[in-house]
Parts: structure tokens; C-alpha cells; sequence
């Protein structure tokens, strides 16, 4: 049988469209509610262009630091989603090397939790 599952953004906008506010809900989220964010990065693949589409979008509150702490965890998700997908060891091991070498460049992981 199959299910539908729905993820939906907010984004609050001041009046120079610079996001103010963004929140989220997933029925399927393990929550209830609205959650509130800083910072979203969604990429969409277009099958037939074969091109990646990308919203991303983060408020005047995110800071730095935060944003740095993201990408790093932005780049360690990647290599765990790359070697779920395609089981190729070897490419993820470089983006898990690359988002090590970018996480101690920025002296992040005195800061990560």
C-alpha cells in the first residue's frame, strides 16, 4: 500500500524578500507542529534536464559560525547519502576527507555539539 508524505516551508519575508522567518512541518517529522530554522538547503533533481535545482534560503539570525557548523554537516551528510546510494567506499571517503579538512580549516570542531 502505498503512503503520501508531506513536507512544508514557510518563509517569512521583510519587505526587501530577505527571509525574516523560516519553519517547517513533516507529517512524517516525528513532531507536531512548526519547527523553526535559520538556514534550509533543499536540491531537487530535474530528471528530464538532468540539472540540480536548489532553494536555499537563511534568515538575517543565522550566524557565521552556525553557518560554518552547517556545511560541515551539510558535507558529512553527503558522504553518507553518496555511499547509501551508490556504495562507492572510495568517493565518499574523499567528501568525508574533504568536509574534515574544511570543518578544521574553520576551526569548527571546537564548536560542534
Amino acid at each position: 500500500m502505498s503512503k503520501t508524505s508531506e513536507i512544508k516551508f514557510a518563509i517569512e519575508l521583510d519587505d526587501k524578500n530577505v527571509p525574516k522567518k523560516i519553519e517547517w512541518e513533516a507529517t512524517d517529522g516525528g513532531f507536531e507542529g512548526k519547527k523553526a530554522c535559520n538556514s534550509m538547503m533543499i536540491s531537487i533533481w530535474d530528471k528530464q534536464e538532468k540539472v540540480t535545482m536548489g532553494i536555499d534560503l537563511w534568515t538575517k539570525e543565522m550566524l557565521v559560525d552556525d553557518m560554518n557548523i552547517h556545511f560541515y554537516q551539510i558535507f558529512t551528510k553527503m558522504a553518507d547519502t553518496y555511499l547509501r546510494s551508490t556504495n562507492n567506499n572510495e568517493v565518499s571517503k574523499m567528501i568525508q576527507d574533504f568536509s574534515f579538512e574544511f570543518g578544521t580549516k574553520l576551526g569548527i570542531f571546537k564548536n560542534v555539539k
